[in-house]
């Protein structure tokens, strides 16, 4: 008789196994093919800026400069993935089936708030102190 077979875990929090796999694969699918258009939002933002105040910005344009942006690009990413802390749960609630028809309203006002704040950050923060 072999009972190592039965003593074995059946890995229940596992996430790569059954049901919750499934909720992250949807969610990667989701959020992932977006995340192209709200880098490319944020971008547009800041090229408006640049090109829109050119004389003004042309002393920042430094390497330091670039590496503060680069930060500030990856910071923003870090809050986009926020988005999985709202979707994965609503996937698995009662409202799953309606939450993924309408989840493009998260995307969409979440990409709104990260314009709106990228504006705000250039127009009071960085823009005023450029020499």
């Amino acid at each position: 008789m072999d009972v190592s077979s039965s003593a074995t875990p059946q890995n229940l929090g596992d996430p790569s196994s059954g049901p919750a796999r499934a909720l992250f694969a949807n969610a990667f699918r989701f959020w992932e093919m977006r995340r192209l258009f709200y880098n490319l939002a944020l971008l547009a933002v800041v090229g408006t800026w640049v090109v829109a105040t050119w004389p003004h910005f042309r002393p920042a344009m430094t390497w330091n400069s670039l590496l503060i942006m680069s930060v500030l690009g990856l910071f923003a990413n870090v809050l986009y993935c926020a988005a999985y802390l709202v979707d994965v749960p609503l996937q698995s609630s009662s409202f799953g089936a309606g939450w993924r028809r309408r989840r493009w309203m998260l995307w969409a006002l979440g990409t709104i708030l990260a314009i709106v704040l990228a504006n705000y950050w250039i127009g009071d923060e960085i823009y005023p102190f450029v020499q």
